[in-house]
């Protein structure tokens, strides 16, 4: 399994907005200098998690981009599904495509087994869990 950059750019842009101020909307310019992502491609993908509720902007004069909710309320999981889609490493493990093998298939099991690993990771990850190692790296790094 492969995160897309659009995955992994969504993480970051929801890591920056984590760790700016509560409140504060974030124009995607600013993210975008931060980030070096180009502003262009964040609008792609603010987009999506918009749609999810995930952010949420705000017009005008001193606008951007806000979490819809605390950062410990967010999973790395719950980031990149808008994105990626099922993170299932085969589609016959996430109900979308059996085949006719699938009762005698022992290789469905080392499909499901890759899922599970991965949604452990994902879905147990807090947009809080990565402000905290990020302030630690900081401090480690600075």
């Amino acid at each position: 399994m492969k995160i897309s950059t659009k995955g992994r750019y969504a993480l970051r842009l929801m890591l920056d907005l984590a760790l700016s101020d509560p409140g504060v909307p974030v124009p995607l310019r600013d993210v975008a200098q931060r980030q070096d992502i180009s502003d262009k491609y964040l609008e792609q993908i603010v987009t999506p998690l918009s749609r999810a509720g995930l952010v949420r902007s705000v017009r005008g004069a001193g606008g951007g981009y806000l979490l819809t909710r605390d950062p410990a309320e967010y999973t790395v999981g719950e980031i990149l599904r808008p994105l990626e889609g099922s993170l299932a490493p085969v589609s016959c493990v996430d109900g979308s495509e059996c085949c006719c093998r699938a009762d005698q298939c022992v290789t469905l099991e080392v499909w499901r087994e890759i899922q599970q690993a991965v949604a452990g990771v994902v879905d147990h990850i807090t947009l809080a869990d990565l402000v905290e190692r990020q302030h630690k790296k900081a401090v480690r790094d600075g």
